[in-house]
């Protein structure tokens, strides 16, 4: 790393050398950004080259190690945003790309959900094509790399399953929830979710059984396996296969609802955050997000994991896993201040009741498992103890003929009734 801070060293030097040759710009918003730009530049050179390095180590532990201290900007830029007005808030996206700040209308899924529509002659099937958009792929490789993170089927599926539910009970505060149930449940759930999904699982497969031999670039002979080197220096060092077991234990299960709960709060918040800071869906910020994203969930993922499965080893929760709660929970608070009255929302009267009936439910499973099913499972097995020592008590008392054996010696042998 001496080497590492050689390149940062001259990396000041060249933007303070920049900065001395040309002539500073009169404009306060340019020179502004550009400063901010600057400094950003400088922290993540040095924390590539110093922060303590992650799980993972293809295809470089460097690339890490930028993606932490990018989250870590993440995070200052979300807490500057949280303490500004709601109309700076958005007025300071300007600076990020002019065409921003200005509101936009929510587009709606909903409307006429017949899948073959026969008052239209020359296209019946106008309603399916008006739905596959640009966000058909992005469901399908946004579950795909979800798949790599959390690499077990049950989870991903409930998870989906789960947004679903979500987006039928905030359709009312989001007209981009509203959507045909054939849109929920065939386009999104079985087609784009499930298709990534299954094709995440496979590559899953793939990796656990890839045989990992690392052997050095210039140890390989032939230019293609030079070449297939490279590419596998795409693909984990090691597999370590999920095994995340809910039921096993109160403490797994918490951890796992923890998770769930913390993916379907990421999720809301793109949109929600979408909503309140007046960007686009198309916009690069958005795709940019999911890009990060997809970066550090993979590396918590991994901690959260090292931890519930080895905490005598891993003694403390990792560090991405920490900086994508906090980054998750900064989130959800920026858009409870910009638009507290869209949150505050009542859920439809039906919505209610279903929520606090899944509630009821998944407290009432989780009393029964970890608390009623081993008091119950304790009390069977020292009732079956005490009759195993009653049978064999009984057993040492009695004769051969199983009479005890008290009632055939005579009257006066005492002491071998004593004995016995």
């Amino acid at each position: 790393r001496a080497h590492t801070l050689t390149v940062l060293f001259i990396l000041t030097c060249a933007l303070g050398y920049v900065t001395l040759l040309e002539e500073t710009p009169q404009d306060t918003a340019y020179n502004t950004k550009r400063g901010i730009v600057a400094s950003i530049l400088v922290f993540l050179c040095f924390g590539v080259t110093q922060a303590k390095d992650g799980p993972f180590s293809r295809p470089h532990p460097a690339y890490w190690r930028f993606w932490l201290c990018v989250s870590v900007v993440y995070e200052l830029f979300l807490i500057f945003i949280l303490f500004q007005t709601v109309q700076d808030g958005r007025k300071f996206m300007k600076y990020i790309d002019p065409h921003l700040g200005v509101p936009l209308p929510e587009r709606d899924y909903g409307g006429n959900c017949l899948i073959y529509d026969p008052g239209n002659e020359t296209d019946p099937f106008h309603n399916i094509w008006d739905k596959l958009d640009g966000f058909v792929p992005a469901h399908f490789f946004g579950w795909y790399l979800k798949t790599l993170m959390i690499r077990d089927w049950w989870m991903c599926m409930i998870i989906s399953v789960m947004f679903e539910f979500l987006e039928y009970s905030l359709e009312h505060q989001l007209p981009n929830f509203s959507e045909c149930w054939w849109d929920h449940w065939i386009m999104d759930v079985i087609l784009c979710n499930g298709l990534g999904i299954y094709c995440g699982m496979k590559t899953l497969s793939w990796l656990s059984l890839k045989t990992y031999k690392w052997q050095g670039l210039w140890n390989i002979p032939t230019y293609k396996g030079k070449m297939k080197r490279i590419v596998f220096q795409f693909t984990p060092y090691s597999w370590v296969k999920f095994e995340w077991k809910p039921a096993s234990s109160l403490r797994r299960w918490l951890a796992v609802c923890g998770i769930i709960f913390v993916f379907l709060l990421a999720e809301l918040n793109t949109f929600y955050l979408k909503f309140v800071l007046w960007m686009p869906p198309e916009h690069y910020l958005v795709l940019l997000r999911l890009v990060f994203f997809v970066n550090v969930g993979g590396v918590a993922m991994r901690e959260i994991y090292d931890f519930m499965d080895d905490p005598k080893f891993h003694k403390k929760l990792g560090q991405q896993a920490w900086l994508v709660a906090a980054i998750t929970a900064t989130e959800f608070l920026i858009v409870v201040k910009y638009d507290p009255y869209t949150l505050t929302l009542s859920l439809p009267f039906y919505i209610t009741q279903c929520w606090i009936l899944g509630i009821i439910l998944v407290l009432t499973w989780t009393a029964w498992r970890f608390f009623i099913r081993d008091i119950t499972l304790r009390y069977k097995e020292i009732r079956r103890q005490k009759q195993e020592h009653r049978h064999e008590k009984d057993k040492c008392l009695s004769n051969g003929d199983r009479h005890p054996a008290l009632l055939d010696e005579p009257n006066g042998n005492k002491p071998r009734e004593r004995k016995l």
